[in-house]
């Protein structure tokens, strides 16, 4: 079997904000999501969203910068852009519920062939569960990506028939971005956007759960 290669976490969310239409309005949920920010392409105005309480979301601060009272929902250090905007977490919530929200980019544990995503829970007693706000988010966001790296720990298998965990949504997921390729969940399953560069076919479906069609 051909070596994989793999994307760094920043060419991933990177490769991502590609896609992200100009004038999207964006959640980012916890996590690697919250990269995606940082690479807004030339051009385009993203507003990103962060579900405790801030539409306007830029890149991390560089050191220094730091504001400590900017944080995203992962805790993490963020900025602001032009025309940001501060609210409470029934306001940030009804505006994912209402469907205000044009896109939500969330991690997973596992995503389905049938666009089926699990993200809050793996039934292990080490990992308590965190429901947060993807079940909202799945269900009020026309559409969502996941971001994600192609297999766990071990090597195990996120990519498959059906998920194992616990569900958040059911046949959710419009499309799939790993450090190994993208796909989109089709009518027919896992269909191939592209590969990572060095990766092939080949490689990519032996550590694929399901079959990946062309």
């Amino acid at each position: 079997m051909s070596a994989l290669h793999r994307l760094s976490d920043n060419d991933l969310a990177r490769r991502l904000a590609q896609d992200i239409p100009d004038g999207a309005y964006v959640n980012l949920g916890i996590g690697m999501p919250n990269k995606v920010a940082g690479f807004v392409p030339a051009g385009r105005e993203v507003m990103y969203q962060t579900e405790n309480g801030l539409l306007g979301v830029g890149p991390t601060p560089a050191p220094g910068t730091e504001d400590p009272e900017l944080i995203d929902a992962s805790k993490q250090l963020v900025t602001t852009i032009p025309g940001a905007s501060f609210f409470e977490h029934s306001m940030s919530f009804a505006m994912m519920r209402g469907g205000h929200i044009d896109i939500a980019v969330l991690g997973a544990y596992q995503v389905a062939e049938n666009g089926d995503l699990a993200n809050w829970a793996t039934l292990d007693e080490k990992h308590p569960p965190a429901v947060g706000g993807a079940m909202d988010l799945v269900v009020g966001v026309p559409t969502i990506y996941v971001i994600m790296r192609h297999t766990g720990r071990d090597d195990a298998v996120k990519l498959m028939e059906r998920c194992t965990y616990p569900l958040t949504g059911l046949g959710v997921v419009s499309r799939v971005y790993t450090d190994l390729c993208v796909l989109d969940v089709a009518p027919e399953g896992f269909r191939l956007v592209e590969l990572a560069p060095g990766n092939t076919l080949e490689a990519v479906q032996a550590v694929t759960g399901a079959k990946i069609h062309i």
